[in-house]
């Protein structure tokens, strides 16, 4: 929609991350700290948020959606089998413009024991749209023990094996001086 109006003069933004980056973890207790029983995770991750004129695009925040928060580090690895291995910004992946897009986040799981995991994620690609010539925000990647996976799966994770997610970062707005800046 907002390509529609541009088209048609009207000033928008760039395209922001245009996903929740869903992710859920379960599976079966064990003995020790942990306890026993049937357990289950369930975190959206924010993005790049695209730029606007006049304005940067934030970066790791969740687009078009609110009232959302992430679970603290602490509590998430002493409530499940899991570490977070590294929760960060994706530094340059939101487009270069006169104004940047917001960047993404990188957020590393890994199992501590064997469960299940499924990704609901969009843009893996194509990034993010720029705006009145800004370029497109990088689009986002998982992988599991670095080999790529699909946007949309479900598969099993053995204790050890990482999880990471790039989100994508968002589109930049307008070009900078015959240079982007």
């Amino acid at each position: 929609m907002f390509r529609a109006l541009a088209a048609g003069g009207c000033v928008v933004p760039a395209q922001g991350q245009g996903t929740m980056n869903n992710v859920t973890f379960g599976g079966r207790g064990g003995e020790g700290e942990r306890g026993a029983g049937s357990w289950t995770y369930y975190e959206t991750i924010g993005g790049g948020q695209g730029a606007s004129r006049g304005a940067n695009g934030p970066s790791g925040v969740h687009v078009g959606m609110s009232n959302t928060l992430n679970t603290p580090i602490e509590v998430l690895e002493m409530e499940h089998p899991l570490r977070v291995r590294t929760y960060a910004l994706r530094r340059g992946s939101g487009g270069k413009g006169q104004w940047t897009g917001g960047d993404g986040v990188i957020r590393e799981f890994e199992a501590l024991a064997p469960m299940e995991a499924t990704l609901l994620t969009e843009r893996r690609r194509h990034g993010p749209a720029g705006g009145a010539g800004g370029a497109d925000g990088q689009p986002g990647a998982n992988q599991r023990n670095g080999v790529g996976l699909a946007s949309k799966t479900t598969l099993q994770l053995a204790a050890g094996d990482i999880l990471r997610i790039e989100t994508p970062g968002g589109g930049g707005w307008g070009k900078g001086g015959g240079e982007w800046v």
